[in-house]
């Protein structure tokens, strides 16, 4: 009998990197093609089961993550640095996903269409692919993960889930609830590794028939490199670089406070993060201001965590020093937090003076750093949002309803927000960019599937 030797990763705690918080067992490349096979030969029994029961043990899922939100949370963020506050909030996420896609299972996934013979019926119905590959980011080890999954396997695909590896621990536990929850065997499936290397066989593998990708514009090009040229589907959710528009006629207090919470909420470590935001020259000191304001009362290592790891820690830092060095002025942070003996603490970072020949001003940085820029008019403000690669999330913060539709209709993005922060998604609303933030269909909501699943199109002659 062969004996497999697994490498076995230690997990750290970003706010305290000397404590190990758990292992976990990394598979080979040649188990996770086993885990593929798998989970194709478990593909036609589950494609098979009643709708209706797929979408019951989401709900059964849900009952049992609510159930567990304290362990879950605790896990989460321990393993990659977000406060248990805001774990809490994105297990409770995590939920309403299930609980909205365990309704799918009831849902109609067709309908009758109008024949030009009378002799003739017409229908069309939804049916799944086979094999899905989920390739998740480690900033929402949860919410992600499960907007994703759900609709995946209520719709009657199997799933080959590679969690990051810096949220193996808490894939772990999610495998482990839905596994409670009744899931038959090899219909999910769980393979932690490296995208090198385990990430690599799922792109391949002739098996998988689409893969939904969220993560770096690097990595989502390879993916693209390696399987676009297949009849793979492919689904990528990638950067952003999220620009808030603070008009004069605003509610001045109330975008300052938005703004912050948007650039700063996890950290600042999520694709929808506020990163820019142009202000109206008539009320631009008053809102800078206030910005340093709100900054001011962030409690960093309290409301605010660390970042996910020193890689993240170096880099993020990095930015910072590119910034001041191209002529940036800093305002309010700027570096590591002071007071904080150990941890990727990084304080909330305020620049000023940003031009957009600046590597701020386009380049995503992935952490609590924001850029105040100030603008003539809304129409400049405009012009400048949309000067950008991603198209991902935008917000304005008017009382102009004509100058809120307008952005509504010329923001090129695909997530409007008015008087609200860049961030923020409902499972039953689509979620999803443009230009080089997202590729193929999009997320969430009933826009799922038309990514999880193809149509088929019946005719019956009577006669």
């Amino acid at each position: 009998m062969a004996i497999i030797t697994r490498a076995i990763r230690e997990q750290f705690n970003p706010a305290k990197p000397s404590e190990c918080v758990g292992q976990i067992e990394l598979i080979t490349t040649d188990e996770t093609k086993a885990v593929v096979v798998a989970a194709h030969a478990s593909f036609e029994n589950w494609k098979n089961t009643s709708p209706v029961a797929r979408g019951e043990i989401l709900r059964v899922t849900a009952d049992l993550l609510e159930q567990n939100i304290d362990i879950v949370a605790e896990t989460a963020s321990r393993e990659m640095g977000k406060t248990k506050n805001e774990m809490i909030g994105e297990v409770k996420r995590g939920a309403s996903i299930l609980r909205y896609f365990a309704q799918e299972g009831m849902r109609a996934t067709g309908e009758v269409l109008p024949s030009a013979s009378e002799t003739k019926i017409l229908y069309s119905m939804r049916v799944p692919l086979g094999v899905v590959a989920a390739i998740t980011p480690w900033n929402f080890p949860v919410a992600i993960p499960l907007w994703k999954i759900a609709p995946a396997l209520v719709y009657g695909n199997t799933v080959v889930w590679k969690p990051s590896i810096e949220a193996a621990l808490t894939g772990k536990l999610i495998g482990e609830l839905f596994e409670q929850a009744g899931m038959p065997k090899n219909v999910l499936n769980i393979v932690q590794g490296r995208g090198s290397s385990v990430g690599q066989v799922l792109l391949e593998a002739p098996e998988v028939k689409a893969i939904t990708f969220t993560g770096s514009n690097g990595v989502g090009q390879n993916i693209l490199n390696t399987a676009g040229h297949t009849n793979k589907k492919i689904q990528l959710e990638l950067g952003g670089k999220n620009a808030a528009i603070i008009l004069a006629d605003a509610d001045l207090n109330i975008a300052a406070k938005l703004t912050i919470e948007g650039a700063m909420k996890q950290t600042g470590q999520r694709c929808t993060a506020t990163s820019r935001v142009y202000v109206e020259e008539a009320v631009y000191e008053k809102v800078l201001e206030q910005l340093i304001v709100e900054a001011q009362k962030i409690e960093v290592g309290v409301t605010m965590g660390p970042v996910s790891s020193k890689g993240q820690y170096d880099n993020i830092l990095a930015a910072i020093e590119k910034a001041k060095t191209d002529g940036a002025q800093l305002v309010f942070g700027g570096g590591p937090t002071e007071g904080q003996s150990e941890g990727y603490f990084i304080d909330p970072t305020i620049f000023t003076n940003v031009t957009h020949d600046m590597a701020i001003a386009h380049e995503e940085v992935f952490g609590p750093v924001l850029a105040v820029i100030k603008v003539k008019d809304y129409e400049e403000a405009l012009q400048l949002s949309n000067d950008s690669q991603f198209g991902l999330s935008a917000s304005i913060y008017t009382s102009n309803i004509q100058k809120a539709f307008d952005f509504i209709n010329r923001s090129e993005v695909g997530l409007v927000q008015v008087n609200d922060e860049t961030g923020g998604a409902e499972p039953q609303a689509p979620f999803g960019g443009v230009k080089n933030s997202s590729t193929g269909a999009r997320e969430q909501g009933q826009a799922a599937k038309e990514f999880f699943t193809t149509m088929k199109t019946v005719t019956i002659n009577t006669k």
